[in-house]
């Protein structure tokens, strides 16, 4: 079992940045890590995902505005945000996915809000 925790989210106004993290109380050098966000009223949507191995994809609402990344040493992934627009505001959700096992965890969520 790995529980993660996402942290970083806040209020900006648009044009701002913002750098979330989502740590894990184990190891995540063996999982898949995304970011996805969720708007009020709307479903859940994918952001950005760093496999293990190979390329790193983005949402293309959010491609050149923010970069995925991970320590494994830290156990921690990160979103950085830049350029924000209001229509990032949401919540957003870190998950991890190992292909072994199709095993997935979900943090519980960081807000952003972004206003004009």
């Amino acid at each position: 079992q790995v529980r993660l925790v996402e942290s970083g989210g806040g209020a900006v106004q648009a044009g701002g940045s913002l750098r979330l993290s989502c740590t894990a109380s184990g190891s995540i050098s063996e999982y898949a890590l995304s970011w996805w966000r969720q708007a009020p009223g709307k479903e859940r949507d994918l952001v950005a995902t760093m496999p293990t191995v190979g390329t790193t994809t983005y949402a293309d609402s959010v491609k050149g505005r923010f970069t995925i990344s991970r320590d494994n040493t830290k156990n921690t992934v990160y979103l950085q945000m830049t350029g924000l627009k209001p229509e990032d505001t949401a919540v957003y959700y870190c998950h991890a996915w190992m292909l072994l096992t199709n095993v997935e965890y979900w943090g519980r969520g960081t807000q952003v809000t972004v206003s004009s």
